[in-house]
Protein backbone atom coordinates (compact mmCIF):
# COMPACT_ATOMS: atom_id res chain seq x y z
CA UNK A 1 0.00 0.00 0.00
CA UNK A 2 1.07 3.22 -0.95
CA UNK A 3 1.98 6.28 1.74
CA UNK A 4 -0.15 9.13 1.99
CA UNK A 5 1.04 11.87 4.35
CA UNK A 6 -1.81 13.76 6.09
CA UNK A 7 -0.54 16.85 6.04
CA UNK A 8 0.05 17.20 2.18
CA UNK A 9 -2.63 17.85 -0.59
CA UNK A 10 -2.91 16.23 -3.60
CA UNK A 11 -3.89 16.69 -7.01
CA UNK A 12 -5.77 13.86 -9.23
CA UNK A 13 -2.92 13.46 -11.20
CA UNK A 14 -0.75 12.04 -8.71
CA UNK A 15 1.21 15.34 -7.76
CA UNK A 16 1.26 16.41 -3.75
CA UNK A 17 2.17 19.82 -2.34
CA UNK A 18 3.27 20.44 0.98
CA UNK A 19 1.22 23.80 3.62
CA UNK A 20 3.31 27.00 3.36
CA UNK A 21 5.25 27.34 6.80
CA UNK A 22 3.32 30.23 8.56
CA UNK A 23 3.33 33.59 7.38
CA UNK A 24 4.88 31.72 4.13
CA UNK A 25 3.78 31.47 0.53
CA UNK A 26 6.10 28.77 -0.77
CA UNK A 27 5.42 24.99 -0.89
CA UNK A 28 7.85 22.24 -2.01
CA UNK A 29 5.69 19.58 -4.69
CA UNK A 30 6.81 16.48 -6.15
CA UNK A 31 4.90 13.17 -7.14
CA UNK A 32 3.22 10.89 -4.79
CA UNK A 33 4.21 7.41 -3.48
CA UNK A 34 1.96 5.55 -5.41
CA UNK A 35 2.60 7.67 -8.63
CA UNK A 36 6.64 6.62 -8.44
CA UNK A 37 5.43 2.54 -7.77
CA UNK A 38 3.21 2.88 -11.18
CA UNK A 39 5.94 4.82 -13.09
CA UNK A 40 8.46 1.81 -11.80
CA UNK A 41 12.43 2.76 -12.11
CA UNK A 42 13.14 6.40 -12.54
CA UNK A 43 15.46 7.14 -14.86
CA UNK A 44 15.15 10.67 -15.68
CA UNK A 45 13.74 13.98 -14.42
CA UNK A 46 12.79 16.69 -16.51
CA UNK A 47 12.58 20.03 -14.10
CA UNK A 48 11.41 23.01 -14.70
CA UNK A 49 13.23 26.17 -14.85
CA UNK A 50 13.78 28.41 -11.55
CA UNK A 51 11.78 32.32 -12.16
CA UNK A 52 9.25 30.27 -14.42
CA UNK A 53 5.27 30.75 -14.42
CA UNK A 54 3.47 27.48 -13.28
CA UNK A 55 -0.73 26.87 -13.49
CA UNK A 56 -2.13 24.70 -11.78
CA UNK A 57 -2.88 21.28 -14.05
CA UNK A 58 -0.41 22.25 -16.57
CA UNK A 59 2.35 20.64 -17.38
CA UNK A 60 6.17 21.59 -16.23
CA UNK A 61 8.18 18.57 -16.85
CA UNK A 62 8.30 15.31 -17.50
CA UNK A 63 9.14 11.96 -15.20
CA UNK A 64 11.03 9.40 -17.33
CA UNK A 65 10.81 5.59 -15.99
CA UNK A 66 11.41 2.39 -17.69
CA UNK A 67 8.36 2.15 -18.34
CA UNK A 68 7.10 5.10 -20.13
CA UNK A 69 7.43 9.50 -19.87
CA UNK A 70 5.01 10.44 -17.81
CA UNK A 71 3.98 14.94 -17.80
CA UNK A 72 4.68 16.75 -14.38
CA UNK A 73 1.89 18.93 -13.60
CA UNK A 74 1.96 21.86 -10.93
CA UNK A 75 -0.88 21.37 -8.41
CA UNK A 76 -0.83 24.88 -7.68
CA UNK A 77 -0.12 28.52 -9.51
CA UNK A 78 3.20 30.56 -8.94
CA UNK A 79 6.81 30.81 -9.82
CA UNK A 80 9.41 28.56 -9.51
CA UNK A 81 12.12 29.72 -6.76
CA UNK A 82 13.90 26.49 -5.83
CA UNK A 83 14.78 23.05 -8.09
CA UNK A 84 15.91 19.86 -6.26
CA UNK A 85 18.43 19.46 -8.80
CA UNK A 86 19.55 16.54 -6.94
CA UNK A 87 17.70 14.43 -9.17
CA UNK A 88 19.65 15.44 -12.60
CA UNK A 89 22.17 12.83 -11.08
CA UNK A 90 20.14 11.14 -8.95
CA UNK A 91 16.51 10.20 -10.55
CA UNK A 92 15.93 7.03 -8.50
CA UNK A 93 15.55 9.63 -5.08
CA UNK A 94 11.93 9.76 -6.38
CA UNK A 95 11.43 6.18 -6.32
CA UNK A 96 13.49 5.71 -3.07
CA UNK A 97 11.88 8.92 -0.73
CA UNK A 98 8.99 11.02 -2.83
CA UNK A 99 8.59 13.40 0.18
CA UNK A 100 11.88 14.02 1.29
CA UNK A 101 14.71 13.39 -1.26
CA UNK A 102 12.21 13.07 -4.15
CA UNK A 103 10.99 16.46 -4.19
CA UNK A 104 10.67 18.01 -7.71
CA UNK A 105 10.38 21.91 -7.13
CA UNK A 106 9.30 24.78 -4.77
CA UNK A 107 6.96 27.29 -5.62
CA UNK A 108 5.96 30.52 -3.88
CA UNK A 109 2.37 30.95 -4.55
CA UNK A 110 0.54 34.05 -6.29
CA UNK A 111 -1.96 35.73 -4.55
CA UNK A 112 -4.67 33.04 -4.45
CA UNK A 113 -2.62 30.82 -2.21
CA UNK A 114 -5.60 29.93 -0.19
CA UNK A 115 -7.95 29.09 -2.86
CA UNK A 116 -5.04 26.97 -4.45
CA UNK A 117 -4.48 24.60 -1.52
CA UNK A 118 -8.09 24.20 -1.19
CA UNK A 119 -9.12 23.12 -4.74
CA UNK A 120 -6.02 20.06 -4.19
CA UNK A 121 -7.56 16.69 -2.26
CA UNK A 122 -6.93 15.94 1.43
CA UNK A 123 -5.05 12.29 1.92
CA UNK A 124 -8.09 10.99 2.58
CA UNK A 125 -9.94 11.73 -0.59
CA UNK A 126 -6.34 10.98 -2.23
CA UNK A 127 -6.61 7.58 -0.37
CA UNK A 128 -10.10 6.68 -2.24
CA UNK A 129 -9.24 8.06 -5.95
CA UNK A 130 -5.96 5.49 -4.93
CA UNK A 131 -7.75 2.40 -4.09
Amino acid sequence: MSEIREELRYSEEHEWASPPAAQGRVVRIGITDHAQSQLGDIVFVELPSVGAAVYAGESIGAIESVKTVSELYSPVTGKVVRVNDGLLDHPERVNESPYEEGWIAEVELDAEADEALGGLLTAQQYGELTK
